[in-house]
């Protein structure tokens, strides 16, 4: 049995099959929806059930209130039509615009960012080439059908390569393999693009840019397309690490302060009690920001990281002025993100 999906603000349908997710069903239709991990636990594809009935799989809904049930948004990502629906939802137009790929790589080159962030570059048949646009991410599929999630790095016309960060983790099956066995040459098979953390190029507003960790990936796929479109924009990136060694692309980072225009890169060190050294900004990399804006209306925020810091931008931010809608994120969660 399938049901019908009607988006309220464009009148436009598409049709859920049996079982799939009104996300599921969009993506294979080319809808373009908000989302970012597609395992209920961000919250970015949270949308208005305007009429109709849904249904959850057993699966645990960490991206939706109490107080957002009560409102009537649900998550696309795991809801369900039990009838015809009607949603009310915003829509992406261009990432819709993009195919959804499955695609064999090569593994190209390997280099050691430090103790525990790979640097990886995976080429794709000559023959092809993964359009995306900056922000977005890829699924690495692995042998047991299992996802892992990877942010790109590098920016949409530098796509000779593929570039991914990867941080080691305890219980990160690919991060474990990627750092034990891994070698070059390595074949992989990948699916993308996905997500809806994309840079907004419609808007000339100014930019702060907020990473923890390998956050970092896609920022730095931001930033250098920006920088390649010559796009005139104020922008102030804020990275946080716990040490120095955890900014593992400090230098390129500072190079391009010195090189963009209007550019401007803060550091921020939350491991104080090992910091003698550094002369630089430490505490929490939110609270950085909102000691050097008093007032963040006008501003658009792009936030990238651990579901603690992303959650702490949207919550104290919004407090300051910043209009949640201009408020783009992606938590990274360390689990599959389908």
């Amino acid at each position: 049995m399938s049901f019908k999906i009607t988006i309220q603000s464009s009148g436009q349908t598409f049709v859920a099959d049996e079982n799939e997710t009104i996300l599921e069903a969009a993506l294979r239709q080319g809808m373009g929806l908000p989302y970012g991990c597609r395992n209920g636990a961000c919250g970015s594809c949270k949308g208005q059930l305007v009429s109709g009935k849904i249904a959850y799989n057993d699966v645990p809904l960490t991206g939706l209130t109490e107080q957002d049930s009560n409102s009537g948004l649900v998550l696309f990502c795991q809801a369900m039509p039990a009838s015809d629906i009607i949603i009310k939802a915003r829509q992406i137009s261009a990432a819709g615009d993009l195919p959804l790929r499955k695609l064999p790589c090569r593994v190209i080159r390997i280099v050691k960012l430090n103790h525990d962030v790979l640097q990886l570059y995976l080429k794709l048949p000559s023959t092809e080439r993964l359009q995306f646009l900056a922000g977005q991410y890829i699924d690495i599929l692995m042998q047991d059908g299992k996802h892992r999630s990877f942010s790109l790095a590098n920016a949409p016309h530098d796509d000779e390569f593929l570039e991914l960060h990867i941080r080691h983790y305890e219980g990160g099956l690919f991060s474990k393999f990627a750092f034990n066995h891994m070698q070059e040459k390595t074949l992989l098979r990948i699916e993308g693009p996905l997500g809806t953390f994309f840079l907004n190029e419609e808007s000339d507003s100014p930019i702060i840019m907020v990473a923890g960790g390998t956050g970092f990936a896609p920022v730095k796929s931001m930033i250098e397309h920006a920088r390649h479109k010559q796009l005139q924009r104020q922008i102030h990136f804020y990275w946080g690490a716990r040490s120095a060694e955890d900014l593992y692309l400090h230098d390129l980072a500072c190079a391009w302060s010195d090189e963009i225009s209007g550019f401007n890169y803060i550091p921020v060190l939350s491991d104080t009690q090992n910091a003698n050294h550094w002369k630089g900004r430490t505490g929490l990399v939110h609270e950085a920001v909102l000691a050097d804006f008093a007032d963040l209306s006008g501003h658009e925020v792009y936030t990238c990281g651990p579901p603690p810091m992303v959650n702490a931008v949207r919550e104290t931010f919004i407090k300051r002025g910043l209009a949640e809608e201009f408020i783009y994120s992606d938590s990274f969660e360390f689990a599959p993100r389908k």
